[in-house]
């Protein structure tokens, strides 16, 4: 047994549970050797993980280096772009650990600066291959659009878990086939968007359907006061680390108090994500309903969303936790979230299912909370962390940058020329 044995058993079984618990047993169990052996190469997990940080990185770089090249020889920025996208959903489509271990244990604990500089330390310049951004340039950039898209398409690919997803043979590998069809169907998605109608988006008064928006009033209730608390300690230590004593000093209430409302903190948890779904989609649902144009009434939807999150700043940071599916909701959860957001009936999708309306909608509202996320502090440059500061700051962020956003959504790249 090898350090990079270790590592790659580390992977696999720290992948199954999303990172959220780590445990040198489980490694041991699944080499089949004593804990004490894992001990003769790791000191303990922190160093384990260290560890996984460059054989990550490693595997990634060898893996995208051809593609990259690849892209810097492409005819146009878009088709660079596009390049680019394929080879890393490639790269993930066929691992799904490392894929997870990028989004909880890299990107979630590295600004991008670092992360970029590792691969740069690999002779992969991401600078260089997408286009160094100046202030002139448009926020989001259609990059961070394109690959926004792209995490949440293999994420929902690897979520759903399909049996087209394995070989005859059994691998957990994905066949040829099914990676092929899935970079294209990604492709699709982001180069066609919804396939709204292009020339009534060109005639639409955004600033008349934001005036409309803004004006909104979100009431509080004696609820909606401690689920504030709530989404507050979610937002400071995560929903694994959030505990019900940080609730109670947040609320008033002692903690025996809390369970006058909630069974236990699964409990708290879902009554938290259910209860600010079903406020963000009702606030969405009460906009739609002023307009017959399916194209106004995205635009609406997605500012209503917004609108929203700005004002709540811990929600935001609290769904930030969710966007890439690293919590467990608890039986029964995800299906009331997934009536409840299905039940946004825009015009232009009524003929899909409502499995693929329920994707739409994820994918709407995943896009929002990226585009919030991503936005650079005037003082620290990047967003880096969960807390609740570089939250209140996405005020800042000109509802332009919505606008674009709404033009990838319905239109994909070519909506943005």
């Amino acid at each position: 047994m090898t350090k990079s044995d270790i590592i790659k058993a580390a992977f696999k079984v720290w992948g199954r549970e999303l990172y959220r618990t780590t445990s040198l047993t489980e490694i041991a169990l699944e080499l089949g050797v004593s804990k004490a052996a894992l001990y003769r190469h790791f000191k303990d997990k922190d160093a384990l993980l260290e560890a996984m940080n460059p054989a990550f990185f490693d595997e990634c770089a060898s893996f995208i280096k051809d593609g990259c090249e690849k892209s810097l020889n492409a005819a146009t920025e878009q088709e660079a772009h596009l390049t680019l996208m394929r080879i890393i959903a490639e790269y993930y489509i066929l691992n799904k650990e490392a894929f997870i271990f990028s989004l909880t244990r890299v990107y979630n604990n590295m600004d991008r600066q670092n992360a970029a500089e590792e691969f740069r330390k690999r002779e992969i310049n991401f600078e260089h291959l997408i286009g160094r951004e100046t202030e002139d340039t448009s926020y989001p950039s259609a990059m961070q659009l394109i690959v926004a898209t792209m995490i949440f398409c293999v994420a929902n690919f690897h979520h759903q878990g399909h049996e087209a997803n394995t070989n005859k043979a059994g691998n957990e590998t994905p066949a040829d086939e099914v990676v092929k069809n899935t970079l294209s169907k990604i492709e699709s998605r982001i180069k066609k968007g919804l396939k709204l109608d292009a020339e009534r988006i060109a005639k639409m008064d955004y600033q008349a359907l934001e005036r409309q928006v803004s004006g909104t009033v979100y009431e509080d209730t004696e609820e909606n006061t401690l689920l504030k608390a709530v989404a507050e300690a979610v937002a400071e230590a995560g929903p694994w680390n959030a505990s019900m004593e940080m609730v109670a000093r947040r609320s008033g209430l002692s903690k025996s108090g809390l369970y006058a409302h909630f069974k236990n903190k699964q409990d708290m948890l879902d009554q938290l994500f259910v209860s600010e779904f079903s406020r963000i989609v009702n606030s969405a649902k009460a906009q739609l309903e002023t307009s017959d144009t399916p194209e106004a009434q995205l635009y609406l939807a997605i500012m209503s969303i917004v609108y929203y999150l700005r004002s709540r700043p811990e929600i935001l940071v609290a769904i930030g936790w969710i966007k890439t599916r690293r919590l467990e909701l608890g039986k029964g959860i995800p299906a009331l979230i997934s009536r409840t957001i299905s039940s946004i009936k825009l015009e232009a999708v009524q003929k899909l299912d409502k499995h693929m309306l329920f994707e739409i909608a994820q994918l709407i509202l995943f896009m929002i909370v990226n585009t919030l996320a991503w936005w650079p502090s005037k003082r620290e440059g990047v967003c880096t962390g969960q807390n609740i500061e570089w939250a209140k700051n996405t005020k800042e962020i000109p509802n332009e940058s919505f606008r674009f956003l709404f033009r990838f959504i319905a239109l994909g790249l070519e909506g943005l020329n």
